[in-house]
Order: C-alpha cells, then structure tokens, then sequence
C-alpha cells in the first residue's frame, strides 16, 4: 500500500472511482505475500500488483467489474493449466485476491483515514471480512487510540480491534477465524488484518562513496534511511539527497540518543578504529537486527580485538557481518551497495545467499 499512496490520494481528491485488490491468503510458492496490492480506477488507471504479472489481468477485469457494481469480490488464482498466464499461477501456489471497490463515501473516508495515517508515520492496521457469516469486503481501521468503520457485529469489532492491535505490535499481516460475534477458535468469518508499521530504519556511519550508494538503495527497499559522520564537510544534505535525514555528530553518541528496535539495520561503512570501537560497542548493546561493518579481514581481526579489550563478549561479537556483505565480487560503491542490501535481504528471510540455479524446492520465502 505504501507505494500506491500517492495515486490513491490524487485519485481520492479527483473523485475517481477505484477498487483495490488485496492478497488476502497464500498457499505454496507465490510472486507475492499476503498484503500485496493493486490499484485499478473506472479510467482504466493502474498501480502496484498482486502476483509479479502472472493473474493482473484478470484481476483488472474484476477491478473494472466490481467498480461498476460496487460489490466486492473474492478471488482464488492457482496453478496454471491450459489457459495458463489468462488467471493461473506459473510458480505452482493458490493465492486469494480480495478486490474491494472504493465508491461509496463511507468506504472512500475510511481509505482517505487509512492512506493520512500511513502517510504520517503512524502504526494502523486494517481489518477487513473476507468470508464467512460477516458482510464480505467490511472494513475496520485501528489505531492505537481510536479506531474507524465497522465489521457489522459489536463483539467481532471489539474481537478483531484487540486482535489488530497485537498484530500491530508485532508487525505482522495475517488472517484469523472468528464465530458471527467475534467468538475466538472459531471459522464461520475470516478477517484478513493489514497491519501498517513504519518504516523500519536504516543507520548508515561514514558519510563516503559507499555510504551514499547504500543509502540509495535503502531508500530503495523501504528503509527510513539516516547518515551519520562527525565530519562536517561530509555530512551534508548535498552528498545524500535520498537520505531522510543527515546528522553531523560523533557516531557511538547519536546511536545512543535515537531508536532502535528489532527491525533496525546498522551499516558501519568508516572503518576508522577510533569511530569503529565505540560505534559498534553501542550498537551491540542494542537490539538491531543486521550490523554490518566494513573492512578488510586484517581491518575486522583488529577491530575485534580492541572490541574485546572494551570488554565486548564473543557472542555479542558474533552479531558482526564483517566483512560486509555478500560474495558478488562487486568493485564500485553501487556494486557494494548491492551486495550490502542482498546481505540484509538474506538475514532478514533466511535465505541461503547461493545461486537459485544451483537449489531445489521453493523459491519464495514465507519468512
């Protein structure tokens, strides 16, 4: 949703109807996960996708079918037979479409709601009935401190609210089975939630050639992305035009004044001991998910050293991704860039990092 919000506000404000096409459910390999969406408008316009291009167009067919009847649909795409790229799934997988019209003006407030809270940074989730005794294609929006549309029931909405708000939490989009009037372990409704957290950050040290590459291609990936050098000739909003934001500071102490979470990338790109060591003594007492740090194997052996005689302990050093980055023999600063994000893609999921070709079994991840 996050890509498409610029087209959903400028189609909000022209009056357009539109309907959007929600991954509600995947079963096996697919392009895409649960959450994926793609946009049609009554003009024909169209924004994100589905499923890589496998079923779009027959998803558009429903999108334009849906507008001009304002009913919602659910759709189940499988695997490819002798209509093949028609409505099929080339992967092997099953994955269930809902497409929703946006034209009546509750439907387009409780949108135009979702698309400003997500816009200003504010974790929200979406829930929406997808089958089952509920109205299908109702929607609920939830906050942390309020919350917006309804599902048709007072106990599914105080149930699925509650849920929402754990599922916020945790970052995760996922569906669960209720009974008519929010009963727990029960399947007679199936609500698909959304959930919408803000970008996860992305702190990049050493404000050099290297660093501008990967802070491009953080942008790139969805990251929040912050440079950082204590230099003041180099810390400049010149030299990171994609960067969020660029600060002028000693690194270990701007670490130690800003958030980090469980979702949080460092890349440690100075490779000077005397920013190095403190820098990643911080970073390691914090709960990042990736800290990588650049450097040759002789650079990396003496920054350990000096990490343990700062009293930094094997295990909290063997967080290090150092030497930085995936085998890709890459020699420029976006090569490098490349291999830095493929290495935080392959933490993130739990890929192996070796060619497909050489694999067997599924392609995509489920996480």
């Amino acid at each position: 949703m996050r890509e498409l919000l610029s087209e959903l506000r400028d189609w909000d404000a022209a009056g357009t109807p539109f309907a959007l096409a929600t991954v509600v459910a995947v079963r096996g390999s697919a392009p895409r996960a649960p959450g994926a969406v793609m946009a049609v408008t009554a003009t024909g316009q169209v924004a994100g996708s589905v499923s890589g291009g496998c079923v779009e167009s027959d998803v558009y067919e429903v999108a334009t079918e849906a507008i001009g009847t304002g009913l919602p649909q659910l759709r189940t795409y499988g695997i490819s037979d002798d209509e093949a790229f028609g409505a099929g799934l080339t992967c092997g997988g099953t994955i269930d479409v809902l497409v929703r019209p946006y034209t009546a003006p509750a439907d387009r407030a409780l949108l135009r709601d979702l698309v400003g809270t997500i816009g200003a940074g504010r974790p929200v989730a979406l829930a929406t009935t997808v089958s089952g005794a509920a109205p299908t294609g109702a929607g609920r929006l939830v906050l942390a401190d309020r919350v917006g549309g309804s599902l048709g029931d007072e106990g599914l909405d105080a149930a699925v609210t509650d849920d929402a708000r754990g599922l916020l939490a945790q970052g995760v989009t996922g569906s669960i089975g209720y009974g008519p009037h929010g009963e727990r372990r029960m399947q007679d409704v199936t609500v698909f939630v959304q959930t919408y957290a803000p970008a996860p950050r992305m702190l990049v040290f050493g404000a050099i050639d290297h660093a501008a590459a990967t802070a491009r291609i953080g942008s790139f990936l969805g990251y929040r992305v912050t440079v950082c050098d204590a230099r003041p000739a180099f810390a400049t909003r010149e030299r990171f035009p994609t960067a969020d934001e660029v600060v002028c500071a000693w690194p270990h102490t701007y670490l130690e004044s800003t958030e980090v979470d469980a979702r949080t990338v460092v890349c440690v790109l100075t490779h000077d001991p005397k920013f190095d060591v403190p820098l990643l003594a911080a970073a390691l007492r914090t709960p990042a998910a990736y800290i990588g740090v650049m450097g040759s194997r002789r650079t990396h052996a003496d920054r350990t050293a000096r990490l343990r005689e700062a009293g930094v302990d094997e295990a909290a050093l063997a967080r290090l991704a150092s030497p930085v980055g995936l085998d890709l023999g890459a020699r420029t600063p976006e090569e490098t860039a490349v291999s830095i994000a493929a290495e935080i893609i392959q933490h993130r999921w739990g890929g192996t990092g070796r060619p497909l070709a050489e694999l067997t079994g599924t392609i995509h991840h489920t996480g």
